[in-house]
Order: structure tokens, then sequence, then C-alpha cells
């Protein structure tokens, strides 16, 4: 048995021939129980493809600093960054386990530089490209609905008929959709909060004859067979509408579901909405991230505040001689 008396830690060889294998099977099987479905189901595959095919079958005790570094340089050559990163995260994760548990000493993979992720560059539709996507679109109020409300896809397409308020504009979001796979997962909203969000009154008429003739279980947004939407695809619905959009308006760029999430905040953020009422309705946790999130569209504010500190300034202070 090897030990460390001055930090009294000791351990015993045997733990150390451990298998990657093993250990990362209880440490997905620790994920799943905290998870939702769409967060799991990339680490899992993450961890088949990547992780257990390399360090499957090595003990822990036997991997190396510089064996890691070589893989994530490897994988960095032939994946994305997201992928790398992610990949790394479970054997830095399950050699932390390790660690904790006593059967090696420390992490051979802290340390390492990852590659950076790049931002995609958000792009932000006006009134009138709303207008034209939803025309070109096989459920234009479900665009509608995307591009002025700031709800996620997901959350959207998971409303139900007893979620809306007609009379306050309101709409109570309390489910999410997502498509994990080949199967459609309905569980709570990505932040685990529900919330009420508003939609703009020239949606109200729409909004009735969605509810019109369905149970209050039933999806708002349906398609037309009393399921949800499923979430759109390369060839779906959503692309089609882009791609017909597109075609007639050459300035119409390619845009994905999320894009309209972002359009809702810019569209608010012009109108005057503040960064409080911004957050809210997108669900943000803090004002800060969503300041954080979209500090660009609030350059327009740094404008404002100069001339307003100039206006100030001159009320109280007399003119220069």
């Amino acid at each position: 048995m090897s030990a460390s008396i001055s930090q009294k830690k000791f351990f015993d060889p045997s733990d150390a021939k451990a298998r990657i294998a093993e250990l990362g099977a209880l440490w997905l099987a620790d994920q799943a129980a905290v998870l939702k479905p769409s967060s799991l189901h990339p680490l899992e595959s993450a961890w088949r493809v990547h992780v257990n095919t390399r360090w499957g079958l090595i003990p822990v005790g036997e991997i190396r600093y510089s064996d890691v570094r070589a893989w994530v340089t490897e994988l960095s050559q032939h994946r994305g960054p997201a992928t790398v990163i992610r990949s790394y995260g479970i054997l830095a994760a399950i050699l932390d386990t390790a660690v904790r548990d006593r059967r090696i000493a420390d992490n051979p993979a802290r340390g390492i530089r990852l590659p950076k992720k790049t931002p995609k560059r958000r792009v932000y539709l006006s009134h009138e490209q709303v207008e034209l996507l939803a025309h070109e679109s096989r459920y234009p109020v479900l665009v509608y609905f995307l591009a002025y409300t700031g709800m996620r896809w997901g959350e959207v397409t998971g409303l139900r008929v007893q979620d809306v308020d007609l009379r306050r504009r309101r709409v109570f979001v309390q489910e999410n959709a997502v498509l994990v796979g080949s199967k459609l997962h309905v569980g709570t909203p990505k932040t685990h909060v529900s919330r009420s969000v508003p939609f703009p009154d020239f949606l109200v008429a729409d909004v009735q004859e969605a509810m019109s003739g369905k149970g209050q279980e039933s999806p708002l947004f349906g398609d037309g067979f009393g399921h949800m939407i499923r979430p759109n695809s390369q060839d779906g619905w959503f692309a089609a509408a882009v791609k017909r959009s597109m075609a007639a308006d050459p300035t119409f760029g390619r845009v994905t579901p999320h894009d309209l999430r972002h359009t809702a905040a810019s569209l608010s953020v012009s109108a005057g909405a503040n960064v409080k009422a911004v957050q809210r309705m997108l669900g943000h946790a803090s004002a800060a991230m969503t300041l954080d999130t979209y500090a660009d569209l609030f350059d327009d504010d740094l404008d404002y505040v100069a001339d307003a500190l100039s206006r100030a300034r001159s009320a109280a202070v007399a003119p220069r001689a």
C-alpha cells in the first residue's frame, strides 16, 4: 500500500487498476440521474465515440498527462472545439472522481490547454423579414410566436391550450419539448423555472383560432393530428421556409429557429424595452446575463448616456465665457 504520511492520504495500488470503461459507466449513470435527456445525449455520444474508444481499456493509474495532451491535440485536428472540449471534460471528470476515491493521487488531465470556441454570429431579422418568413412557412403563427416572444423552440412547441391566458395575452411556459435521437422528450424548461411570457395583441386572433376545438391538454401549435410539432431538421418545414425567403429576398440570410429568439430580443430593445423586461421575457437568470448575451443590442444606449450627461451639464452649469 502506498502512503503520503504528511497529507494523511493512503492509496491501494489495486484501486488504480480500475479501467476507464468501468469508471466511465458509473460516471454516466450519475449524470443520468441529474441531467435532462437533451443534455445527457451529447455526453453519451462523446463518451462512446471519442473517450471510451481511446481510454476504455486503460487502467486509471496508467494514464499520463502527456498521453492526454497528445489525444487532445489529435482530436483537435479532426473535430471542432465543442466536441474536443466535451470529450476532454468527460475524461477529466472521470479522473476527478478517481482522485476523490483515492484511486490516484492527482488528475493527469488537468492543466491541458483546449481549443477556443468561436462564437456563432447572431442573426437578427427585421419586422419585414419576419413577415416574409412567416408568409413562406407552413406554420406562420409559430414563426410569429418565436420572433415576438423570444421563447425557445421547445417551449413554444410544448405549449398546451391550458397554458394560454387570452385576457392578459400571456402564455405560461412550464414544458419544453426536445428531440433526442428519434424520440420526443417533454420535460421542464431549460432553466427548470416556469415563467409567464406576453405575446403581442396582433396574435390574439391567431391564438384563439389555434385553441379552437381543442382540449385543455392538447398542443397549442400541433401538427394537425393532435401531436406536438417535431423540432426542425435540415430538410424540415422551417428550413424550406428559409430557402423560399432567401429566393424571394437576396438580403435574407440563413437562419435557424433559435435565431428568432435573438430576433425577439433585438426587436424588443429597438422598441424601447428595458433590459429587465427583456430578461424576464427570455427567461434569463439575471439581467446581467441578458446584457452579456446581447451587449451589441445596447450600443445605442451608450450614445444616449453621453447625450443625457451633456444635457444635464448644460442645465446645471453656466456656459463658459
